[in-house]
Order: C-alpha cells, then sequence, then structure tokens
C-alpha cells in the first residue's frame, strides 16, 4: 500500500462514488470527457484531504495564515502526503507572482522562518535578544549633546484604513502631536485625513528631548511610556548640531547588546517580498533594479548635444520640447555650450544630465 494512493468512495460534485488506485513517485494524467469529474477527483478530492492533513497538523497561531479547507466527501484516502496544486489558468507576468505564490508554498516558508527564525546582528553576528528600557537610554545618550531627539511610539505601521479610531484614542490621552506618513501634525490643529485604500503608518509624538547631562529620566519616562502606547517598539528620530538626521528604532523584545542594533518580534510578512516590511528596499522586492546605460544612450560621444548625441534616447521624450528647455538651463547653469562634443563636457553636468541634480 506504501507505493499507492488510494481512494475509496469518492462523492465529491459529480463523482459517483468511485473508487481508484494511483501510483505513488509516477507523473500521472487524469483525462475524460468535459464533466466527467477529473478536477473533482485530482483537486476537490485528492490535493483538499492532502492540504486539509496538513493544515490541521499545525498550531491554531499557524492556522490563521493559512486558508482551512472542508473535509472533501469521500469515505477514505489512504497514502496521501501533502499537496499543493497549481491552478489551470493563464500564467500571470507579474513580477511579484512567482513559482513560491502561485503554489503557496511561499506561505508555508515565511510562517516557518517566523516560527523558528534566531534574529543576529548585522554587526557583529551575536544573537538578538530583548532590550531593557535603561538599555535604550544608554544608547541614546551615547550619540551626543546636543542633539534633539524626538521619542515617538509607533501605533500603525503600513496599514490601510482611515484609522479615525486610533487617532482619536490618541487624543482622548491627552497626546497633541502625531506623526502621519513621515509628516509631523498637531491634533485638533491640522487636518488628519487618510485614504482607506492606502497603506499609512501612525507614530505617536510622546516626548522632544535634547541630549545634556541629567537627561536621563526624562528619557526614561518617555521611552516607557513609547513602549506602552508602541507595544514593546520605541521610534526615535534623531537631528543633530550639525543638521543631520537619522532614526532609529528600538524593541524591548529584541535587540542587540553591544551595537544597539533593533529589529521587531519575528512574524511571517517580515520574509515576504511582497510587503514593506520585507522586501528589500533597494529593488522594493522586483529583483532586479532599473537603471540607464550612458554608452546606449551616448553611442557616439564626439557629437555635440545639439548635434544629435540625445537625439535617440530624446526621440519619445519631445527633445525639442520641455526636455531640451531644461537641458538648455542646466547648460547655462555649468556655464557650458550645447554644441561642445559630448566627450570634452564637463564630468559634473554630464552626471547631473544623466542622473538629476538630486532635488
Amino acid at each position: 500500500m506504501a507505493n499507492e494512493i488510494v481512494i475509496k468512495g469518492a462523492k465529491e460534485n459529480n463523482l459517483k462514488n468511485i473508487s481508484v488506485r494511483i501510483p505513488r513517485d509516477k507523473f500521472v494524467v487524469l483525462t475524460g470527457l468535459s464533466g466527467s469529474g477529473k478536477s473533482s477527483l485530482a483537486f476537490d478530492t485528492i490535493y483538499a484531504e492532502g492540504q486539509r492533513r496538513y493544515v490541521e497538523s499545525l498550531s491554531s497561531y499557524a492556522r490563521q495564515f493559512l486558508g482551512q479547507m472542508e473535509k472533501p466527501n469521500v469515505e477514505y484516502i489512504e497514502g496521501l502526503s501533502p499537496a499543493i496544486s497549481i491552478d489551470q489558468k493563464t500564467t500571470s507576468k507579474n513580477p511579484r507572482s512567482t513559482v513560491g505564490t502561485v503554489t503557496e508554498i511561499y506561505d508555508y516558508l515565511r510562517l516557518l522562518y517566523a516560527r523558528i527564525g534566531i534574529p543576529h546582528c548585522p554587526v557583529c553576528g551575536r544573537e538578538i535578544t530583548s532590550q531593557s528600557v535603561d538599555q535604550i537610554v544608554d544608547t541614546l545618550m551615547d550619540i551626543g549633546e546636543g542633539a534633539r531627539l524626538t521619542i515617538m511610539a509607533p501605533v500603525i505601521r503600513e496599514k490601510k484604513g482611515t484609522h479615525e479610531k486610533v487617532i482619536g484614542r490618541i487624543q482622548r490621552d491627552g497626546f497633541t502631536r502625531v506623526r502621519v506618513d513621515g509628516e509631523m501634525k498637531r491634533i485638533g490643529d491640522d487636518e488628519i485625513k487618510l485614504e482607506k485604500t492606502f497603506r499609512h503608518s501612525i507614530d505617536i509624538v510622546v516626548d522632544r528631548v535634547k541630549i545634556k547631562e541629567g537627561a536621563e529620566a526624562r528619557l526614561a519616562g518617555a521611552g516607557e511610556l513609547a513602549i506602552q502606547n508602541g507595544e514593546g517598539l520605541v521610534r526615535v528620530q534623531i537631528q543633530g548640531d550639525e543638521g543631520y538626521e537619522d532614526e532609529k528604532i528600538f524593541s524591548t523584545k529584541l535587540a542587540c547588546p553591544e551595537h544597539g542594533s533593533s529589529i521587531e518580534e519575528l512574524e511571517p510578512r517580515m520574509f515576504s517580498f511582497n510587503s514593506p516590511f520585507g522586501a528589500c528596499p533597494e529593488c522594493n522586492g522586483l529583483g532586479f533594479i532599473e537603471s540607464i546605460e550612458p554608452d546606449e544612450i551616448i553611442p557616439d560621444k564626439s557629437k555635440s548635444i545639439n548635434g544629435g548625441a540625445l537625439n535617440n534616447f530624446y526621440a519619445s521624450m519631445e527633445f525639442k520640447g520641455f526636455y531640451k528647455r531644461m537641458v538648455t538651463a542646466l547648460a547655462e547653469d555649468h556655464g557650458v555650450s550645447l554644441d561642445t562634443p559630448y566627450e570634452k563636457l564637463p564630468k559634473k553636468f554630464t552626471k547631473e544630465l544623466l542622473y538629476g541634480t538630486g532635488n
């Protein structure tokens, strides 16, 4: 029996109480007329029972991430292993749809990594553990005297909705400022209207503290309040005397005691390239980066810009209109002539021509 899948009394949909033996470790094809029950046997009976058995073996926490399937109408099935299926549909050209997502293997892998994963510090490689309020305060004091800190509690992180109830609760709790999608708002004075179809992030501004001698007590109080409202997380915006800005996130659950590298509690979305929490910040989870190839844009560097060096690139961008005026303005700003051969133009000008000025 170990080398066979035995199905007895399958009655799902239009199956008429059939019994069948299917050899294991073989490529098996089900054929028949339309409506004869091929899909009912393969998907609604064999696959449904294989996935149901696997899902039932998981914890209740794990099952909430996976769709529960009903027991198929069959007397019994023997010799069945956990199963996956790929639906009969047109293949998608969406780069976010892969073999892993289509077969749902990806869902199981994300769950597996989130449950058994052990986070390590990216600096020293040691295992990351929980961080106390005192350790957070010590890390902030080490930033240096004069730095101005904004202590915040993350309450909404990349979730869709208008979040009116959350903002109302924040106001009732006595807080006056929030940061909504990176922008500081004053509750009551500024209009806070969020689109329910977009993802939003909301941080409560708990306190603003300048690093100086004796600031530890105030930092500790602000940190404890942020932890209480942010479910163990503290977000700190840092502004130094020289104008630099940085942002750190601290966790009372997971943090490196030596380097202060903090991460959140491991959860499935942190291992998803389709989620902002797990996607690579460089490619946004797509696996590739679009960039320009200067040699393809300007194949003949002996020509000037006015002489047609950029004609191929700007053919679809109406180079004679707005874009030419933009390039002319850039040339005037650098004091160069568009009649000069491209290869003799200053490096700074050609860099800004291809990649922009940055602002």
